[in-house]
């Protein structure tokens, strides 16, 4: 019996050491690369949010990207209205030409009306938008004015 109790003895040792050894592997797994994994999402952001948001070169282009916008919607719109007063006068010839410069023009201008609205609804551009500049703007308005 003595045998028995000493071999049952050992084997609850050798399963004991095993146990702990697995259990000491996990903390270190655990402390030096799932502590790192777990938190890569939330350094992952920060990151990006530095590398963009506060970049002083993305902070400069977006504010003036809303203005480009802004002012590529004027232009076509001093463009059609150029076109129409030219197509008064025109031959029939140049009003067909006209008319096809002016469906291309309000294309252009509605891209850039979505464009606009898109890029100042977007959560990381919208506080480099300048004060002046409206919040959206209408793609079924004949004038945009780019200040408020």
């Amino acid at each position: 019996m003595g045998q028995v109790r000493e071999a049952a003895r050992s084997a609850a040792w050798a399963v004991g050491g095993v146990i702990a050894l697995a259990v000491l592997y996990v903390i270190v797994v655990f402390a030096f690369g799932a502590a790192g994994w777990i938190t890569a999402p939330f350094r992952g952001e920060a990151d990006k949010r530095e590398n963009t948001v506060g970049s002083g070169e993305f902070r400069r282009s977006t504010y003036e990207e809303f203005f480009d916008l802004c002012e590529a919607v004027q232009n076509a719109e001093g463009t059609i209205q150029a076109l129409q007063e030219e197509r008064e006068t025109a031959s029939e010839t140049r009003t067909t030409q006209i008319d096809q410069s002016i469906t291309a023009l309000k294309a252009t201008r509605i891209e850039s009306v979505n464009a606009y609205n898109s890029k100042a609804a977007q959560e990381h551009r919208a506080p480099f938008r300048d004060k002046d500049l409206p919040y959206r703007l209408d793609a079924g308005a004949e004038r945009t004015t780019c200040t408020n």
